[in-house]
């Protein structure tokens, strides 16, 4: 596997990417090639090359990228508004089908966590995307973030946002909440607690505008457009954060052709070696099958 680290931009944001490349490629052939987006406060460099090096052994070059504010992307630090992430899959997608060993009518895009919400949008908004995959996604925004919550903690949490949403109007600043917090997890709190020991960087605090935007997010409401084109939803059953029900009920609403996979482990399991050989397993089907 070759890899090499490349740029483009994205609304005048400089993106960084890994753009990862078969052995055996050869002189002027064009090939399949396949996008990978990853989760809410990720970076390309965690995660990623795992699923990267499934990908490309079987023969499929892939672009990971970080999204701007993320990583060595450059962009307002921390930012997750899904419509501005959106446009850099987009301009990703753009700047993978000018790759001349890419065949430009044969692109995939895979996503886990927020990706995994966000390829379905992106498809959904992008007829140059053939095939989808996604894994341990959400459809529901709003779903995601008050799930967990009783009806006194979704009460703080609505009086903690309309207070920042006036401090930003009256003041043009905001205050941020350490991802973990904000995603009320129990399996993200000790996942980022290990994760932090190994990969200090992927340290982030996320505004309460970032907060309000993953609220009115809803990719569920798009699924179905996607159709004739293919899409292919993985859930982890036990997942306390992107719900296996939650991710179901998209699921249901997409159409022809569409395949369901799920798995009994939690949200974080599934990058763990064996479940990542499985999930990367069962996605390389669809993407041989649609690509």
């Amino acid at each position: 596997m070759q890899t090499r680290i490349v740029h483009f931009y994205s609304e005048g944001m400089k993106l960084e990417a890994d753009y990862f490349l078969p052995d055996d490629l050869a002189p002027g052939e064009r090939r399949a090639g396949i996008v990978l987006c990853h989760g809410y406060s990720g970076v390309r460099t965690v995660i990623l090359p795992d699923y990267a090096e499934y990908f490309v052994a079987a023969g499929y070059p892939v672009l990971s990228f970080d999204y701007r504010g993320f990583g060595g992307s450059e962009g307002p630090k921390w930012r997750i508004i899904a419509s501005e992430q959106l446009q850099d899959i987009r301009n990703a997608v753009t700047w993978l089908e000018a790759q001349p060993e890419i065949d430009p009518e044969r692109i995939g895009i895979w996503g886990t966590s927020n990706g995994g919400a966000h390829v379905v949008a992106a498809a959904a908004g992008d007829e140059r995307v053939k095939c989808t995959v996604g894994q341990v996604g959400y459809g529901d925004g709003r779903r995601l973030l008050t799930e967990n919550f009783s009806p006194k903690e979704l009460e703080a949490f609505e009086a903690l946002l309309k207070q920042d949403r006036r401090e930003r109007v009256m003041t043009g600043k905001g205050k941020t909440v350490p991802v973990a917090t904000l995603l009320n997890s129990p399996q993200t709190t000790t996942f980022m607690d290990e994760a932090l020991k190994a990969f200090p960087d992927m340290y982030c605090e996320i505004s309460w505008e970032s907060a309000e935007a993953t609220l009115d997010y809803r990719p569920i409401d798009v699924v179905d457009t996607i159709a004739p084109r293919a899409l292919m939803l993985i859930a982890a059953e036990k997942d306390d954060l992107c719900k296996a029900n939650a991710y179901r009920d998209m699921f249901d609403r997409a159409r022809e052709p569409k395949r369901w996979a799920s798995y009994p482990i939690q949200h974080y399991e599934i990058y763990q070696p064996e479940w990542v050989k499985k999930s990367a397993g069962a996605a390389l089907e669809w993407f041989a099958e649609h690509l």
